[in-house]
């Protein structure tokens, strides 16, 4: 599963201050996950908001 972050976002840095790896990065409306993510959901987990999505892609 590769988790993404929706238009929903409102930037509050929480899923950037939960992220082991660095992950998250602040584009010019919504936060982004990058190819460092290790798919651990802690982001997720803390988005007050739900606008991080796990979503499948090519059938994994």
């Amino acid at each position: 599963m590769t988790f993404i972050i929706t238009s929903e976002c409102v930037k509050c840095g929480l899923c950037m201050d939960n992220c082991p790896t660095s992950a998250i990065i602040e584009g010019e409306e919504q936060y982004i996950i990058t190819d460092a993510c290790i798919n651990c959901a802690q982001c997720q987990e803390v988005c007050p908001i739900d606008a991080i999505q796990g979503v499948k892609i090519n059938g994994q």
